[in-house]
């Protein structure tokens, strides 16, 4: 049965890795494309300051060293992005499926469905909508490379935080809905959720390495295209996992009666 799920879940993730690569050639590429622009005109201003502050001091100008690229633009853009979309979606997938076997019965009285759906939008809004409200996607020329590793730890902590609020949530709900009803037991769980989350993300130092020129639009347009493509593989696990889902679970359920009639 699980190793069934994972197989699906892990055939949806590697649709939604599909998907997200024609959507991130499409939306997301241009917005990379003249971030790499804006770096090189960065690069290529402070190497001048370099220059003019040798002449100056009557100094011969450095002669700067060009480092080569190790993977060319267009294997990024091609297959080098859609290999690293593969990993993430089907690594995902997996996960979701095996999330979903641990985790269907104890959400409640859900169908295959319905706790695909929920499972979807917990794990969307937990691991990506709340981690990304405070440390939003950059593109390239954004950050500071001293300060890569505190802001990955800070972005992961971000994540881990909010996933184990979001497990604590559905548990308060399952305890508080029989004394207070389905409804208002979620909302006081989904109350005490975002109260953890905020405070967290509050108590959590702020990252903001924007240089001075960066065009807005292009960094709008790359978290647009961050979040489309996280939306795009959540919602291809929630609707097409969830019908592979009831399959699975309801010919496992024809197999068990089958067993249980006499001199089957």
């Amino acid at each position: 049965m699980v190793g069934s799920l994972l197989a699906r879940g892990m055939l949806m993730g590697l649709i939604a890795a599909l998907l997200s690569y024609g959507f991130l050639k499409i939306a997301g590429e241009p917005s990379v494309d003249r971030a790499i622009a804006f770096e090189a005109q960065m690069d290529e201003a402070k190497a001048q300051v370099r220059k003019d502050e040798a002449v100056a001091k009557g100094l011969p100008p450095p002669v700067e060293a060009l480092e080569p690229d190790l993977v060319s633009r267009s294997v990024q853009a091609g297959i080098g992005l859609l290999t690293g979309v593969a990993v993430y979606n089907v690594a995902f997938g997996g996960l979701f499926a095996l999330t979903f076997a641990l985790a269907y019965g104890r959400m409640g009285s859900f169908g295959p469905r319905l706790a695909s759906l929920l499972l979807a939008v917990s794990g969307f809004v937990a691991v990506y909508v709340v981690p990304s409200l405070k440390y939003p996607a950059s593109p390239p020329a954004i950050g500071d490379a001293a300060t890569i590793r505190i802001r990955t730890a800070l972005y992961f902590a971000m994540i881990v935080v909010s996933l184990l609020a979001m497990v604590a949530a559905w548990m308060v709900r399952g305890r508080l809905q029989g004394r207070f009803g389905p409804w208002d037991a979620a909302l006081i769980a989904a109350g005490a959720y975002l109260v953890v989350v905020v405070t967290v993300a509050l108590a959590l130092p702020t990252v903001n390495e924007v240089p001075e020129g960066f065009p807005a639009t292009v960094l709008w347009q790359f978290r647009v295209a961050s979040f489309g493509a996280q939306f795009i593989m959540w919602a291809t696990l929630a609707f097409g996992f969830g019908a592979l889902a009831e399959r699975t679970l309801a010919s496992a359920g024809m197999a068990r009666i089958r067993t249980m009639q006499p001199g089957a």
